[in-house]
């Protein structure tokens, strides 16, 4: 019969058990690692450099556009620069004849005026072609360009692509869409009676509804200090550990919180029977002869369960860890508490 039923034997062991509060809730993204990707100044598309799904880093071009008011900025910035080593030789003559009491103060003051209007000018020119990822220190009047790159703000993935070539892109409306899932965070909706059982730090377990038997830790980096508005509950916001592939923004989970974790005696789940209320365990009393035990459960963790026998139980005392069920079956049929 033993072998026939399979049945396993082990002893009690300490476990590390928790007790754990059930939430459900949502993957999410921090504002920091999503970006919508607009422009400062509208254009046709020239070339799309992406595709949706594509992993990209920040910086990497994604487009370029084509528009006549950067080519204006770019000749006026030539101009410009052009403009100011003009005046500042002349302020430097105007000073030269100043010291020797030559011209007028009013003419050296109106030179450095010029100077300094001309040179507030450039630098906002130097500035406005850095916003269009061009280099004013590289820029001559043989690499002037029509067209200019959109860049990536941060890296991550390509989620969407909301323009083709040739296109106008509209400086109101984003062009490209890009996450970052190596942040993916979950937000867990705790209601008010169990809020104050919720601290940073705490471990947290999490399945998704598509895959439920992949196991995904997580731990809290923080809670809200204030209930949602539409329920008296508040979010409470989960780092996950590892980095996979498998979770996507928006998927929704179920999590097991994590509230105390302490040292018990315990016995896998399969090793303990219910019959009714109660709970049961089978201790090998002789070779192939088992007794009866009843036992109080408590914390359950990871396949295993705390237990608290009802009579007293030897430390080395031999425990049926599979097949118990058979044995309740056996002792149900009337066969008495001990069965070889």
């Amino acid at each position: 019969q033993v072998k026939a039923i399979g049945l396993v034997l082990g002893s009690p062991t300490q476990q590390n058990l928790s007790t754990g509060l059930k939430a459900n809730g949502r993957l999410v993204l921090p504002p920091q690692n999503m970006a919508d990707v607009s422009v400062l100044m509208g254009g046709l598309v020239k070339q799309v450099m992406v595709q949706e799904g594509e992993a990209i880093s920040q910086g990497q071009t994604l487009a370029l556009l084509e528009n006549l008011d950067f080519l204006q900025l770019q000749q006026d910035y030539l101009a410009t620069k052009a403009t100011l080593t003009l005046q500042r030789a002349e302020l430097e003559r105007q000073q030269a004849l100043a010291t020797d009491k030559i011209n007028a103060t009013r003419t050296l003051q109106q030179a450095q005026a010029d100077l300094d209007g001309t040179e507030a000018r450039y630098s906002t020119m130097e500035q406005k072609l850095r916003l269009f990822s061009t280099d004013p220190a590289k820029l001559t009047p043989a690499n002037i360009r029509s067209a200019y790159p959109v860049q990536a703000p941060i890296g991550g993935f390509i989620k969407r692509i909301m323009v083709n070539t040739g296109q106008y892109a509209d400086p109101l409306k984003a062009i490209f869409s890009i996450v970052d899932n190596r942040f993916l965070h979950v937000d867990l909706t705790v209601f008010e009676q169990d809020v104050h059982k919720v601290k940073e730090g705490q471990r947290v377990t999490i399945t998704d509804a598509h895959d439920p038997d992949v196991l995904h830790t997580a731990t809290i980096f923080g809670v809200n200090r204030a209930f949602e508005a539409d329920q008296q509950a508040v979010l409470v916001h989960a780092r996950i550990d590892e980095k996979t592939h498998d979770l996507l923004p928006g998927m929704f989970v179920q999590a097991v919180i994590e509230i105390d974790s302490t040292a018990a005696l315990s016995l896998p789940d399969e090793a303990i029977v219910s019959n009714g209320d109660d709970h049961y365990i089978y201790v090998e009393h002789q070779p192939h002869v088992f007794t009866q035990v009843q036992v109080r459960t408590g914390a359950s963790a990871l396949g295993f369960s705390e237990i608290t026998p009802l009579e007293p139980l030897a430390s080395d005392a031999k425990v049926v860890v599979k097949g118990a069920y058979y044995l309740l079956s056996e002792l149900t049929k009337g066969e008495g508490e001990h069965h070889e």
